[in-house]
């Protein structure tokens, strides 16, 4: 009887869970949406602005930043949307914090004013980077490669 009732609130729980990572992927594809309006209407006044439809070097980055923003979001996008569907899988969850990891290193380095920047916080940043890399070198490409052997062999 105990044992039921445990498997019981588990279930409870469960649907708990469940329930909070739709509402959470409900808000991110907000979030989203709300990036994806954010960089276009920041393009469209920063090119209506003189000189009329040229960008400086600096909304450039700017712009490219917001990009990695929103592909940021949607790589955690994705990551819940496993959760939600009963698909959690380890592995793939790693996979996806590694790379969406790794994208929010990228964008912090495409919008980096180099000039008002640290040299420690250049090479910390660095360090980081390599670090995510080498993680994702063992945890991705290593097993992705022998899996596409495997799969030649079989062939």
């Amino acid at each position: 009887m105990k044992e039921q009732n445990e498997i019981k609130v588990l279930k409870v729980m469960d649907s708990i869970i469940h329930n909070c990572a739709l509402g959470i992927a409900m808000i991110m594809v907000l979030v989203i949406m709300w990036g994806v309006a954010d960089i276009l209407y920041v393009l469209y006044h920063r090119l209506i602005a003189p000189p009329v439809m040229l960008l400086e070097i600096k909304d450039i980055f700017a712009t490219f930043g917001a990009f990695m923003a929103v592909l940021i979001a949607i790589e955690i996008y994705h990551n819940l949307v496993l959760y939600t569907r009963g698909q959690h899988d380890p592995r793939m969850a790693v996979e996806i914090v590694l790379a969406t990891a790794l994208m929010a290193a990228a964008r912090k380095v495409i919008i980096f004013d180099f000039n008002e920047m640290d040299a420690a916080y250049i090479y910390a940043t660095a360090a980081v980077i390599f670090a995510l890399g080498v993680a994702y070198y063992f945890i991705v490409i290593i097993p992705g490669r022998k899996n596409k052997e495997q799969a030649e062999r079989s062939i």
